[in-house]
């Protein structure tokens, strides 16, 4: 199928928005109504625009309220829409969209309504042009879009089609029976193709500032595209996108993710053999951007949670700090991405590794889905680890785990450490912290390139406002990413996001094998203060021993009991250059995070930000 995306989709000026769906690979473009009543130029303008960036015009929309109009207004709109067919032939469409009617003057009499439409679509066919009708999920008489193929079948015309919207249709409630069953492909005019999250809200509202890009909702929309397949649709699909996050973004970038969406939905809908998997199976490092002698508050940190410099690279100012199977990298070398990372954010994490089970496979498919690959330079004898632009200023590296040789094995050359340690074993998860704008964007690049899971999203409450979290996991959950995002100035990603200049990762978390261990040895100076009001409480709703509680106060422990019986018992470190550690054991099979804390742990930052900004 080919695709396409209306201008409504993207912010900015026509002309960018032309240039941005081009450059991201659309094959063709719905011109939104209200762009080009915007635009300076002429209609023959905007045609030789599209003609010169290789874009189909495929549409002109909307028209609104035609059908079932009394006069006055029913000679109105057909003059409207006969003048709109000189405009159509100026940008070289011949396809106009019609919604159903909202006015209150408007007719539920659908022979008056089919009789209008087949009139309309008459004036359309002497002109070369094509009409297609949709139900807008809050039309006055006609909201599904069975009852709009109803009017198509009766207004029986070659020149009229039905427009088939996937968000009007789901938001409805809508099967897919009778675009199975009854409406032939000759009559489909055109697809539009949303997502959106399920929500139970005034379906207007959420018409205009929830939808989103296939893959990044809830919404059935591969169900829908392979009903289409089946039937032997080759047409557009076009995205048709409502979002204030969209349109408050980057045209270009928006425009990038668009077309991500459709190379996932149409692999999610192929009825071919899955290629082989390519399985992203654990963190294999974390690297920090540092200069000089900013790094040593960072580095002091990490070796009071047990973290000692064991390696050290052989050609470049590059460090290695391990413990257990946790890589941390810190990167001081002037000529490198990390250098250029701390100039923009300062002390950082500028990079992570994924270990891959198929490192050609993940690299094909950054390649099909347009991840920019990074080059980085590899000196004689060393690894050249293949890289990806993640989310943010972030590299993402890959490593193929096949032998016995690790990449420090080759790259770094092994110094003497001191051995004791904290029992630290793994990185358990990361935070991510993005603007609102790139909430949906972020949480799609995991989905789409990697094949995360999403799980669904939570509200977590600061003092200053709520913070938004979903997480993106890997498929043997050993590689979870929280990404996070607010509205609220002051609350805690935000306050990330202004200190690091852009998005990052602003959590790093280990598992241990021995929490209290890991507290005692990590200092109470370094823990973040746990309010003792917070231990009260514990101790109440969990029927928990007063001294096993006075233990865990004493550490600035926090405690979490799962309906199953599994345990969770996990402390923070202060925050330092914006970026915080947590360290945490689970017992008994608990799989989760500690959610039911998160306001604790928010609001214990919060009071020390006060405090160091006093």
């Amino acid at each position: 199928m080919k695709t396409a995306l209306a201008t409504v989709t993207l912010s900015g000026t026509l002309p960018a928005k032309l240039e941005a769906a081009a450059a991201a690979g659309f094959q063709g473009v719905e011109i939104f109504e209200n762009d080009l009543l915007q635009y300076e130029g002429s209609p023959a303008d905007v045609r030789r625009m599209a003609e010169g960036l290789g874009l189909e015009i495929i549409a002109l929309q909307p028209f609104r309220d035609m059908e079932g109009m009394p006069e006055p207004y029913r000679s109105q709109k057909f003059r409207y829409l006969q003048r709109k067919f000189a405009l159509a032939h100026e940008l070289g469409t011949s396809r106009l969209l019609m919604c159903s009617n909202v006015s209150p003057h408007a007719s539920g009499d659908r022979e008056q309504c089919a009789a209008d439409l087949h009139a309309l679509a008459d004036m359309a066919a002497q002109e070369g042009l094509t009409l297609g009708y949709e139900a807008l999920a809050w039309g006055r008489f006609i909201a599904d879009y069975e009852d709009a193929w109803d009017l198509v079948k009766r207004a029986d015309h070659p020149n009229l089609g039905i427009n088939l919207d996937t968000f009007h249709m789901f938001a409805r409630g809508n099967t897919l029976d009778c675009l199975r069953d009854e409406i032939p492909v000759d009559k489909i005019a055109l697809v539009q193709i949303a997502d959106a999250p399920i929500m139970q809200m005034d379906v207007l509202q959420y018409s205009r500032h929830f939808r989103c890009f296939p893959g990044q909702g809830d919404l059935p929309v591969v169900d829908f595209v392979r009903c289409l397949q089946d039937k032997g649709f080759n047409d557009y699909l076009s995205h048709e996108i409502f979002n204030d996050e969209f349109r408050s973004s980057s045209a270009k970038e928006k425009a990038v993710d668009g077309m991500r969406s459709m190379i996932w939905l149409q692999e999610q809908a192929s009825q071919k053999e899955p290629e082989q998997a390519s399985e992203i199976t654990d963190i294999e490092f974390v690297e920090f951007a540092v200069e000089g002698d900013t790094g040593e508050e960072l580095i002091g940190l990490l070796n009071q949670l047990g973290f000692r410099e064991t390696h050290r690279h052989r050609s470049k100012n590059v460090s290695l700090m391990r413990q257990g199977d946790i890589n941390l990298i810190l990167n001081r070398e002037p000529e490198s991405q990390a250098h250029e990372h701390f100039q923009r954010h300062g002390v950082s994490v500028c990079a992570l590794a994924f270990a891959s089970s198929n490192l050609k496979s993940t690299l094909a498919r950054a390649d099909r889905y347009h991840l920019q690959r990074f080059e980085h330079q590899a000196g004689p004898g060393e690894l050249n680890i293949p890289a990806i632009r993640g989310v943010g200023d972030s590299l993402v590296y890959f490593v193929e785990r096949n032998g016995a040789y690790r990449f420090f094995d080759i790259d770094f050359v092994p110094v003497e450490a001191e051995q004791e340690q904290l029992g630290l074993q793994r990185i358990d998860h990361m935070g991510q912290s993005v603007a609102k704008t790139d909430f949906l964007s972020a949480s799609f690049f995991y989905k789409s390139l990697f094949d995360f899971d999403i799980e669904p999203s939570q509200d977590l409450p600061d003092i200053f406002g709520l913070v938004v979290s979903r997480t993106a996991k890997s498929a043997n959950g050993r590689v979870r990413i929280p990404i996070n995002m607010t509205d609220a100035r002051e609350a805690s990603p935000q306050r990330f996001i202004q200190r690091s200049k852009g998005a990052g990762f602003q959590q790093v978390a280990f598992e241990c094998e021995d929490i209290f261990k890991a507290a005692a040895g990590a200092g109470p100076e370094n823990l973040l203060p746990i309010p003792a009001n917070y231990y009260d409480d514990i101790e109440a709703r969990f029927a928990l021993e007063p001294a096993f509680v006075a233990k865990l106060k004493a550490h600035n422990l926090l405690y979490d009991l799962s309906e199953e019986g599994g345990e969770l018992f996990h402390f923070y470190t202060r925050e330092t250059h914006g970026v915080f550690f947590e360290v945490l054991q689970r017992t008994g099979g608990y799989s989760r995070y500690g959610e039911a804390n998160a306001h604790i742990r928010l609001a214990a930052q919060s009071r020390q930000y006060a405090l160091a900004q006093a």
